[in-house]
């Protein structure tokens, strides 16, 4: 068995999800490619909010759905074929009515080593017309409910 450091998560009881870096995750430098990292936040996203019951069967009987307006990822360090990695995410923020914002973080833990540090800030659009729409009370009352305190905020 390999010996693994102690994760410090920047908050506490993220969702979390393992990766495995692959051939296939890296560029010419050999690293995972700054692309991947954004379909690995992607991907933890949309498990989390499943997990939580913002399932896409929910999405499609409210005509709603949370679109990413930004997103802001800090590369710490580099992650390679072979690596084995653990993402955190938090949704730390949740305005009530439009806007959410979730926070991320990559580690690698057999040195406990932080590579990337991430924060995404969504709005809730109508699906049809792809526009602000209010959040729908369904929506409202998870995100409410999973929000943690201590991030950084809208």
């Amino acid at each position: 068995m390999t010996e693994q450091k102690p994760i410090h998560w920047d908050l506490p009881d993220p969702f979390t999800l393992e990766i495995l870096v692959v051939e296939d995750d890296t560029d010419e430098l050999g690293h995972a490619n700054n692309v991947v990292y954004v379909r690995w936040l992607e991907d933890i996203s949309w498990a989390h909010v499943k997990s939580l019951g913002m399932t896409w069967e929910l999405h499609e009987a409210t005509g709603k759905a949370m679109a990413i307006t930004r997103t802001e990822i800090d590369y710490l360090a580099a992650a390679n074929p072979g690596d084995r990695l653990i993402m955190g995410t938090w949704l730390t923020g949740f305005d009530g009515r439009f806007r959410s914002e979730r926070q991320f973080q990559l580690v690698r833990p057999k040195d406990g080593k932080t590579l990337v540090r991430a924060v995404s800030t969504h709005a809730c659009v109508d699906l049809k017309t792809q526009r602000p729409s209010r959040a729908p009370k369904e929506f409202a009352d998870i995100m409410a409910a999973a929000c943690v305190s201590g991030g950084k905020g809208l």
